[in-house]
């Protein structure tokens, strides 16, 4: 699936150049080709990412089928990914980061230290429960010391996340607007009985079609530590990853993802409890749909990486603001304080992001990054 090294032609016959080459091992290679801080930063990243954001995820999974052994729910979601993994890889010739690390390539200079620290960061502030973006808490330091190769990333980045925030707050906010009166009140009188088992199956097909997509928006903020081939050509930029790398990525994940599970969500499942009727089957197969088709939208419309987060966040106030509103199933008050509150922790977030991006780099170079 990876091109060779320097000028290859492509099916047209064309001279296509290669601009950057897989690192190769050395004194700072723990394997062949991939670095150490590399390594650290994807172990890192893989954790925090399936324990941070894929909570955001498969949250309302986990609350809706808390009575199910939790090995269960491990196995099928671990087999999405192991089917988008390869998926990924076969389809778009071994790109199974979905075309979001096309404009930000591996550092010419190979990962350094200051590039491993946020996943590590973002672990603590998931211990914290702050719903921090980890799309802009990885990416942005390679975003902003990627010299004219990353120029403008950044400012993209916040652009489609902000109105990505925006879409699902008023796409969440118009759907439930027009059925929170009678499907939420009809949820909440019947949560105690029993369901039939055509809603179970649509949940857990929900559940596939959000996970699927949220796997291809945000696979980038792990992939990005791990050595790529960028290939410039007429048609584009197309990255590649090595098979090795394939196999890594998707045992790591499906193993840090059985004790995510083990653990029923961690800390930022308290953020999905929190919310009106999400330990309901019904409830969260629609939140699920209504999440996926945002990212589904989103993926296609470019391949800038965007915050599936503020997707995330921005769904569940409009959400949760038009419940109150319309069902009067919790206060407005406490509606519109607690989305005030995620927005803020989520800014937060980003503030951090920043700080680390510039500080790092100029604590271990002297030298301030360039936007």
């Amino acid at each position: 699936m990876l091109l060779p090294y320097g000028n290859v032609n492509d099916v047209d016959g064309r001279s296509v150049a290669l601009c950057k080459v897989n690192p190769t091992g050395g004194k700072d290679s723990a394997l062949p080709g991939y670095e150490i801080f590399g390594v650290i930063g994807f172990l890192f990243a893989a954790y925090s990412i399936i324990a941070n954001d894929s909570i955001q995820t498969l949250g309302t999974f986990l609350s809706s089928n808390s009575r199910r052994p939790w090995w269960v729910l491990w196995a099928y979601s671990s087999s999405i990914i192991i089917a988008v993994m390869v998926y990924g890889y076969f389809t778009l010739d071994g790109d199974i980061a979905f075309g979001r690390l096309n404009s930000i390539p591996y550092p010419e200079t190979g990962v350094k230290w200051w590039h491993a620290l946020p996943p590590l960061i973002l672990i603590f502030l998931t211990r914290a429960s702050i719903p921090v973006s980890t799309t802009f808490l990885v990416l942005t330091i390679f975003a902003m010391t990627g010299g004219a190769a990353t120029e403008g990333v950044l400012g993209k980045m916040l652009i489609k996340s902000g109105l990505g925030y925006v879409v699902a707050l008023l796409a969440g906010g118009l759907v439930y607007l027009l059925v929170a009166r009678t499907w939420e009140r009809w949820v909440h009188d019947t949560k105690d009985r029993p369901l039939g088992l055509h809603w179970v199956m649509l949940q857990w097909a929900s559940t596939a079609f959000l996970w699927s997509q949220w796997l291809m928006q945000d696979l980038a903020n792990i992939f990005v530590f791990l050595p790529r081939q960028t290939i410039q050509s007429d048609n584009g930029t197309l990255v590649g990853f090595a098979i090795s790398t394939l196999v890594l990525a998707t045992l790591v994940m499906v193993l840090f993802q059985a004790y995510i599970f083990a653990t029923r969500g961690g800390e930022i499942q308290k953020i999905v409890l929190s919310k009106t009727n999400t330990t309901d089957i019904r409830s969260a197969t629609l939140v699920d749909f209504i999440y996926g088709l945002i990212l589904f939208f989103f993926k296609e419309v470019n391949d800038i990486p965007m915050s599936t987060t503020w997707v995330f966040l921005g769904l569940l106030a409009g959400r949760e603001i038009a419940i109150a509103y319309i069902s009067g199933l919790r206060s407005r008050l406490a509606a519109i304080g607690d989305a005030g509150s995620d927005i803020l922790r989520a800014f937060i977030g980003l503030i951090i992001s920043v700080v680390l991006a510039i500080g790092m780099p100029w604590i271990a170079t002297g030298q301030m990054p360039q936007f």
